[in-house]
């Protein structure tokens, strides 16, 4: 049992750039509070791969948004993560390719109105959420926001750690790949990475991520969004 309980309807937006932690933390942290927990970026995963599936170019913003229409009656959206048509498909999401294409796409202003109601129909009964934009656009009425960074460096450390056993990218590799990712989704001109004016900061290069949820339980516990449970 929690050792929490939020106020009802409760939702937490976590925004970062990739690697900075973000989906770890939304875990623990949702289940600290028991609340479900929903990634985002899982959604332009899936819209991503099935386009790389479809021989669909990630440079033709209509084809690829046809192809969120054709997926938004198939996606089940879960605190376990992502199934299409009755299959959960969440490890297959993971790639560094997958990654790549969901980045194109993610800037794409026709995808992310496709893929911003249902967001918020998602979040309505209370979530943390984590993405690129939660904080500034899709729950920018959300009572408690952070934004999750880190080093390129630890960031890049962290996606290939993850990485290594299936893929040949080496160190220097994924560093590169990041600060194109980065570049792109923050120069977007639709809903692009930054940190909402409201949002608190934390920087988790030298944290632990038991510290990051710490520090997110005493912001919430201080605005009163949770209190102790009783025994």
């Amino acid at each position: 049992m929690s050792e929490w309980t939020a106020v009802q309807g409760l939702t937490v937006a976590i925004d970062g750039p990739s690697g900075s932690g973000k989906g770890t933390v939304a875990k623990i942290l949702a289940e600290e509070i028991a609340l479900p927990v929903l990634d985002t970026g899982l959604l332009y995963r899936l819209s991503g791969s099935v386009a790389l599936d479809r021989g669909v170019g990630l440079d033709d913003e209509a084809a690829v948004a046809n192809v969120v229409d054709s997926l938004l009656d198939a996606i089940v959206w879960k605190v376990d993560g992502i199934s299409l048509n009755g299959v959960n498909v969440t490890d297959s999401l993971r790639s560094e390719s997958v990654g790549g294409a969901a980045s194109k796409v993610a800037a794409m202003p026709k995808v992310r109105q496709k893929l911003l109601g249902l967001q918020q129909r998602l979040s309505e009964h209370g979530c943390i959420m984590d993405g690129r934009d939660i904080g500034t656009v899709v729950l920018s009425d959300a009572p408690a926001k952070f934004f999750l960074t880190a080093s390129v460096r630890e960031r890049a450390r962290r996606r290939w750690a993850q990485l290594k056993h299936q893929s040949d990218s080496s160190l220097d590799d994924v560093i590169e790949e990041l600060k194109i990712r980065d570049q792109r989704d923050r120069e977007r001109q639709h809903a692009p990475l930054k940190q909402a004016a409201d949002a608190i900061a934390i920087d988790s290069t030298t944290l632990r991520v038991e510290e990051v949820v710490d520090r997110m339980l005493g912001v919430l516990e201080r605005r009163k969004l949770i209190h102790a449970t009783s025994p």
